[in-house]
């Protein structure tokens, strides 16, 4: 059996010999803590790294981030996805500043009070910035524990985290809890990571359950799958003047806040005569329709969106008509379109006109 002081040890001294050169490794600062494990959730530190710099750079302080609109903070998170990570954070920004006079509340507990922090975020604050004794439990906590003391709860199973939790917290280096926390998380991400882990030259390769079981592929157990659903999306381009119609999206569905076309969606891509009959229904009868584009697929972690665009041309009074059925559509020049928070098929079809 591995005694928890010798896993740490070693793991601790596997991190000073492995780990990378990263910015929030560098600061006891909390808001620049937090800043890097919201853009870190569900996204790998090679694309969040540059995310993070350019909102220190454009948001050097909690204040500046509170202070800013939720369209300046989307549209620099632009391309990021996940996008209810970015509202959570200018929230939690205004919590902080408006509750807590700007400084972040050092305690576990206090923290989890806040807008988007959950018990991981909670206990990488409090242990990095705050050297508190709290362990985080992520995707790599689950693999490293999983693997080396072969615990098989299920990790999608009410249970199956706090049984990982409560172990994390017995390992727990007391004495270095930000160190032992930012070891685990790297050794799971670089060294045991989910598929061709470096087993070989593992320091626990000796002590592994999963590597002396031949269960490495195993572990952690997680039976639940996500279900998926389809979705197909007729962008309907409208422009005119060298300016295009766009609606900032409403709550309820995935792109909060961000800015796309007029949509039709249906059980399959609408074809030509589907978009020359909204025409009509519409009452836009001058109006000119062009080229349909090619089919854009974005994965999402529960749907999977297929959309096509159809650019329009409005002529006469259409725009009018238009505009007065939907007064939510906004006329935007590119380059106020440049500027505008939107999502990345958006991004993908105006990269592709050339605009």
């Amino acid at each position: 059996m591995l005694d928890s002081k010798v896993f740490a040890n070693q793991l601790i001294n596997w991190y000073e010999e492995n780990k990378r050169d990263l910015p929030w490794r560098k600061t006891k600062n909390p808001y620049r803590i937090w800043l890097s494990e919201i853009i870190l959730q569900q996204t790998r530190v090679a694309q969040g790294l540059p995310y993070y710099e350019r909102f220190i750079e454009q948001f050097p302080t909690i204040h500046d981030l509170a202070s800013a609109s939720e369209t300046e903070v989307l549209r620099l998170w632009q391309g990021l996805g996940y996008y209810s990570r970015a509202r959570n954070l200018h929230a939690c920004a205004k919590m902080v500043v408006n509750d807590f006079a700007g400084e972040f509340p050092s305690g576990f507990n206090e923290l989890l009070k806040l807008k988007g922090i959950g018990r991981y975020t909670a206990a990488a604050i409090s242990s990095s910035a705050f050297n508190k004794p709290n362990a985080v439990v992520d995707g790599n906590v689950y693999r490293v524990l999983s693997r080396v003391f072969g615990i098989e709860e299920d990790i999608s199973s009410t249970q199956g985290p706090k049984v990982f939790e409560a172990r994390a917290n017995e390992l727990l280096d007391k004495e270095r809890p930000n160190q032992y926390n930012q070891a685990i998380m790297e050794f799971g991400a670089i060294q045991c990571s989910p598929k061709s882990p470096a087993c070989g030259i593992c320091p626990f390769k000796d002590y592994c359950f999963a590597f002396n079981n031949n269960k490495v592929d195993n572990l952690p157990v997680k039976t639940k799958k996500t279900k998926v659903r389809k979705r197909y999306f007729t962008y309907l381009a409208f422009h005119s003047e060298q300016a295009f119609l766009m609606k900032q999206r409403e709550k309820g569905d995935v792109w909060q806040g961000l800015f796309d076309f007029y949509l039709l969606e249906d059980s399959k891509p609408i074809d030509v005569e589907g978009v020359i009959s909204t025409l009509h229904k519409l009452g836009l009868n001058s109006s000119i329709i062009g080229e349909e584009s090619k089919l854009y697929e974005h994965v999402l972690t529960h749907q999977r969106i297929f959309a096509n665009f159809v650019k329009i041309e409005l002529i006469g009074d259409d725009e009018t008509r238009l505009v007065s059925l939907h007064p939510e559509l906004k006329k935007y020049s590119l380059e106020q379109i440049y500027s505008l928070p939107k999502p990345v098929l958006i991004i993908k079809y105006l990269e592709d006109q050339c605009f």
